[in-house]
């Protein structure tokens, strides 16, 4: 029986840290003190309070950006200059945090309307939901940790997080700073167990907010598991249709959706995939996107140079070779790209064409492989664009703004950026999937509401 995890950087195999597995009796004992915590109202913190932690939190973390951006580049194979970005857009969460603390407020709801609600006044007040349990991606290692504890502690509920195995490092740092800046036991623990472990938690009646970021396939087949009555927020992946009009600034859209689409060696879950041009610009945009990748400079994540650091592990570069071999032997033509290099990094790589039916089209590739498709009217790309069950963030790049919000009413996504590439994001928006790509809403300020519930208080006087 596995009685550990051995976190191995994903570029070259190096030992980077070995942490224990917690057995059923750990996670049991770890899930009771969450729930005891939060049927105890004595012990909750007042809302000043969590503001001082997280304040104190915060400059921990700004002493420490070195060291968090090490950690995180380390264990996630992101580029140190973008794992550089995610450790300061984590402080900024926390400081979103603190500001939306004082904004968490109730509602007078209107009495005396009808002659039953005269002598009445009525208001509701937030609370927090309860316990939270999350369950992490590798792919942001501790942003992600901080958009699914901080907003948790932020409202007043204990949190439990489950951090992916391949990156639970920056999850474990993020929670001993807070300790060290103040947090008192229990209100948030790192649980490092296996899945029939973490299943056990998912089910288990005393969570009252699950929070879960990963694959569809695993996100969907958990939430049937929730107990009666648990809310919940899946944030799943998509696959980013973008629209290129004839009248765009070639330039700056490659610019954008090079970015786009190879950031993070596309593991993200609104990385550029589908790219659909119109056909009068083709030629020469495809040649500039493939200009852009063949510039792109791939290798150790730790290196400051490096624009493209590995896929999380071997398995993940033999899937996106073999996807891409399946595109061109089902029609695609590879313009650039298509090889496995180093241990576990792929070249980046774009397709023109590839069939309808094949991976890359019709599923998240979550590696950086971009396809481009040729179309001639705008409503073709826009019914391309909206084939597939996946619906999170889609673009479209024009200078006739009627054309683009026409593009927005139609396009079925959560957001669509006009001029700009999908997989853009700032921590106070609302974010997250729809249909098969998710359900719920991210966004640190939307987390917070979402993680209370109101009650509603009724005053009866005759003085009224």
């Amino acid at each position: 029986m596995t009685t550990s995890i051995k976190v191995k950087s994903p570029f070259n195999g190096r030992l980077l840290q070995e942490i224990p597995l917690m057995n059923e009796q750990l996670v049991e004992e770890k899930m009771a003190k969450a729930h005891a915590l939060f049927k105890d109202r004595s012990r909750w913190l007042k809302p000043y309070e969590r503001i001082a932690i997280l304040e104190r939190t915060k400059k921990l973390m700004e002493a420490r950006v070195e060291e968090l951006t090490i950690i995180a580049a380390s264990e996630g194979g992101k580029p140190y200059q973008d794992s550089k970005v995610e450790v300061l857009r984590a402080i900024n969460g926390v400081q979103l945090a603190i500001e939306y603390i004082g904004q968490i407020k109730g509602d007078q709801i209107p009495m005396g309307i009808t002659a039953a609600s005269l002598n009445r006044l009525a208001f509701t007040m937030p609370e927090p939901i309860g316990v939270v349990l999350s369950i992490s991606a590798f792919n942001h290692p501790l942003n992600l940790a901080v958009h699914q504890i901080v907003p948790a502690f932020a409202v007043g509920c204990p949190v439990i997080i489950k951090p992916a195995s391949s990156t639970p490092m920056s999850a474990i740092e993020l929670v001993k700073m807070m300790i060290e800046a103040g947090l008192p036991v229990d209100w948030a623990e790192v649980v490092v167990c296996n899945r029939e472990n973490a299943e056990l938690m998912v089910k288990d009646r005393r969570v009252n907010y699950f929070s879960f970021i990963g694959s569809a396939e695993v996100g969907w087949a958990l939430r049937s598991k929730l107990a009666p009555g648990t809310h919940c927020a899946m944030e799943h992946g998509g696959s980013a249709p973008v629209i290129v009009e004839p009248d765009t600034d070639i330039n700056d859209a490659i610019s954008l959706l090079g970015k786009g689409a190879f950031y993070h060696a596309g593991q993200v879950c609104v990385s550029v995939q589908r790219v659909f041009v119109h056909d009068s610009i083709m030629d020469e945009f495809s040649m500039k996107l493939v200009a852009y990748a063949k510039s792109i400079k791939v290798g150790d994540p730790l290196d400051p140079f490096i624009e493209v650091g590995p896929l999380i592990d071997s398995c993940e570069q033999e899937r996106v070779h073999k996807w891409v071999n399946e595109a061109v032997e089902e029609g695609a033509e590879l313009l650039c790209g298509g090889r496995k290099c180093m241990a576990t990094c792929y070249q980046p790589t774009v397709l023109l064409d590839p069939s309808e039916d094949s991976k890359v089209s019709k599923l998240e590739v979550f590696g950086p492989v971009v396809c481009l498709y040729t179309y001639s009217k705008l409503q073709e790309a826009i019914d391309r664009s909206n084939s597939l069950d996946l619906a999170f963030q889609a673009s479209i790049f024009t200078k006739n703004m009627d054309k683009a919000l026409d593009a927005v009413s139609q396009l079925n996504a959560s957001a669509v950026m006009i001029n700009d590439h999908t997989a853009f994001r700032v921590d106070w928006m609302p974010f997250g999937g729809r249909d098969s790509s998710g359900i719920g809403v991210g966004g640190i300020p939307y987390s917070m509401k979402e993680m209370t519930r109101d009650k509603l208080m009724v005053i009866r006087s005759k003085s009224i």
